[in-house]
């Protein structure tokens, strides 16, 4: 009798206990697959206050050659990763790709603002008020305005439906929620493909035509469309949680303040990895060249003063180029919603936001509901447990098989670069 109330408050009490405990075991397992020592930093070895140092060092610029690591991005990345700019070794293709990239991202504020605004109110006008994912909701607006970034057209529902999938596809994976797709991610390679010889924009010309393909794919629909729709979410989130930011947003240099912190207190990246390709000399340590370095935003964000953030990178290594456009347009999407809904939310907030950042929107002005609140934080709770365990087999399943896989690996010892 004992053992069964016992197992009956260990079940009832699960959503308070067991997530955190199965995150601890599936970063545990992660470690111990991955079998590389690296260098953390912030860490033991390296403290906060050199993290811009290490990162900016011309030295800190391998990307994916000589670390295990990159098998498992390459492998969530994919397909293409090895033309994606992220993960392109320095030298003359990177350069002609991210001039690539510049060139398509380079609209005046006005014409960007007006783009954003356009795309955003022909999405909002199909979403409904009630209990919504706030992750979902966005990533056709920025599927939308990516698309017309790429094509200088206005997205036509086949191909908004294909990057929606695909960047959904992606981002599922890489938070271990489900499996990867590559059917999916494959159906939009294929329009992609089809469709290179409409894109008015010149395209590298030392990439194949389906490198062209995984390049707009993996740079424009995924991470970009990712990134943006993430960052959206916890902006939207924040905003939901605290009501007593409301009557402030109508000024443009509060939201934009609401905005850093948000992307401070929440960066979009974890962890981002580089290989030395030359000795590092610090105060206190050499960093040999070769070894791998973790770069953690988080752990970077929680010991550095309020204004030492870098929501898009160092400038000296790579910053993210839509370091100008995103919060232009993220100020206008959140004003796009804040004109039709109000937003709540009793829903978990975590920076990984697995949960797909659940709300409730009710028209503006109207009055609220409370019942959909309190449904929803115990809804929340809930998925965290199932979520958890689908966590720690879907993601010990991909590790392993990117391992076995070892996609970056077999890449440059197939003598590519």
């Amino acid at each position: 009798m004992i053992g069964k109330v016992l197992a009956a408050a260990a079940v009832a009490s699960a959503p308070a206990w067991l997530p955190g405990r199965v995150v601890a075991l599936r970063m545990k397992i992660f470690s111990l697959v991955n079998g590389q020592e690296v260098v953390t930093i912030p860490g033991e070895q390296v403290g906060a206050r050199d993290f811009k140092r290490v990162y900016a060092d011309p030295a800190a610029n391998g990307r994916s050659r000589g670390a295990a690591l990159s098998d498992l991005f390459w492998y969530w990345l994919a397909p293409g990763p090895e033309v994606h700019q992220e993960h392109l070794e320095a030298g003359p293709r990177y350069d002609e790709v991210a001039k690539c990239t510049r060139h398509i991202l380079v609209k005046s504020k006005k014409d960007s603002e007006e783009l954003t605004r356009r795309v955003a109110a022909h999405v909002l006008a199909d979403v409904r008020p009630g209990l919504v994912r706030l992750r979902d909701a966005m990533m056709p607006i920025w599927a939308e305005l990516y698309y017309e970034l790429v094509f200088d057209e206005p997205c036509p529902p086949e191909a908004r439906d294909l990057i929606v999938g695909h960047a959904d596809d992606v981002v599922s994976a890489l938070k271990c929620v489900r499996p990867r797709n590559m059917r999916r991610r494959a159906r939009l390679t294929k329009y992609l493909r089809r469709r290179l010889d409409d894109v008015p924009h010149p395209l590298p010309e030392s990439l194949t035509r389906e490198e062209q393909a995984y390049y707009l794919q993996g740079t424009f629909f995924n991470t970009a469309v990712v990134q943006m729709s993430e960052a959206m979410a916890h902006l939207l989130m924040i905003i939901a949680q605290r009501p007593e930011l409301r009557e402030q947003l109508d000024d443009d240099a509060f939201l934009d303040r609401v905005i850093d912190d948000g992307l401070r207190e929440y960066p979009l990246f974890g962890i981002a990895h580089r290989i030395s390709t030359g000795d590092i000399e610090l105060e206190h340590l050499t960093i040999p060249a070769g070894t791998v370095l973790c770069f953690s935003y988080p752990g970077y964000a929680a010991q550095s003063a309020k204004d030492a953030f870098i929501p898009f990178g160092v400038a000296q290594n790579r910053a993210c180029p839509a370091r100008g456009l995103a919060p232009v347009t993220m100020r206008v999407v959140a004003r796009e919603v804040l004109r039709r809904f109000d937003l709540a939310s009793s829903a978990g907030h975590t920076r990984s936001i697995p949960n797909r950042g659940p709300a409730l929107l009710t028209p503006r002005g109207a009055r609220r509901k409370r019942w959909p609140l309190a449904w929803l934080a115990v809804r929340d709770r809930w998925e965290d447990v199932w979520r958890s365990l689908a966590q720690l087999v879907f993601g010990t399943y991909m590790v392993l098989d990117a391992r076995r896989q070892a996609l970056c690996s077999n890449y440059f010892a197939g003598g590519d670069a």
